[in-house]
């Protein structure tokens, strides 16, 4: 065999060093992911001091609303009358606290102190529970489903006025985490076999309903930046804002989902 057979043929379309270099540019730039409007849009909320304070009141707030359930659902989970539903309510516990755990990670990317910011709504919420001790395994649950029920639609209408992530993350943590099956369920069950525990349940929701919105309503009065949020004042210039009337209309709102609640349960609002 000749050494010109035996030689491969040399390939003429190999790039350059510097064409090479230009593709790796290209392509670079091709994989990089494209900047997302909607978190521009919120950098751009967030980038107003006042803005970010309220944020950080709201997402405070929540944190500490979501760590208290979950502390109240484990003890409420000890409660239970039988094993399967002692295992039911410890795994509505963990799917709070894991709402915690997100809140906490946004704050700190935020960088915040997520101790710092849930430390103004402890003596609120506290006392709140204080005041709304169940004293039954069948008074936790409807606490767990109608009082918490409250605070969720709450902070969901309060998120209509805040920036597209933060409303994402509220709009996530705030969900269901499957308790209003379950407790309509075991409720149902227990009215069934006993129809007096309907009436002491019926008044025992509508307590809960006055404490909630007492306060829901203390904990935004009280917090100026978390009263900016509804009324406008802070964030991007044309951010949503409520008047007093919406305000109205809002409380109203709660009001009729509590008895949507209660109606699901089988009891009177």
């Amino acid at each position: 065999m000749s050494t010109e057979e035996s030689t491969p043929e040399r390939r003429t379309d190999s790039p350059t060093p510097q064409q090479a270099d230009s593709r790796h540019e290209d392509s670079r730039h091709e994989d990089s992911p494209q900047a997302d409007p909607e978190e521009a849009a919120s950098q751009e909320w967030l980038d107003d001091p006042q803005y970010r304070e309220a944020v950080i009141d709201l997402l405070g707030v929540l944190a500490y609303g979501e760590l208290t359930a979950f502390t109240r659902l484990a003890g409420d989970s000890d409660l239970a009358p039988t094993q399967p539903l002692r295992a039911s309510v410890a795994a509505l516990a963990v799917a709070e606290f894991r709402h915690y755990e997100c809140l906490v990670k946004r704050l700190e990317e935020m960088g915040a102190d997520a101790e710092a910011a849930m430390a103004p709504f402890i003596a609120a919420i506290d006392a709140f529970h204080e005041r709304t001790r169940p004293t039954t395994w069948l008074e936790g649950l409807v606490k767990a489903y109608v009082g918490d029920g409250i605070a969720t639609d709450f902070y969901r209408e309060i998120s209509a006025y805040v920036d597209p992530s933060t409303a994402a993350l509220v709009h996530d943590v705030m969900q269901d985490v499957g308790q209003a099956d379950f407790v309509v369920k075991v409720v149902r069950e227990a009215i069934a076999a006993d129809e007096r525990v309907a009436g002491r349940l019926a008044l025992w929701g509508r307590r809960l309903v006055g404490e909630a919105l007492s306060q829901a309503q203390q904990v935004a009065v009280e917090r100026d930046a978390l009263s900016s949020l509804l009324v406008g004042g802070v964030g991007a210039q044309d951010r949503p804002s409520a008047d007093l009337a919406e305000l109205g209309r809002m409380f109203a709102r709660l009001t009729d989902e509590h008895t949507r609640r209660m109606g699901r349960l089988g009891l009177a609002a």
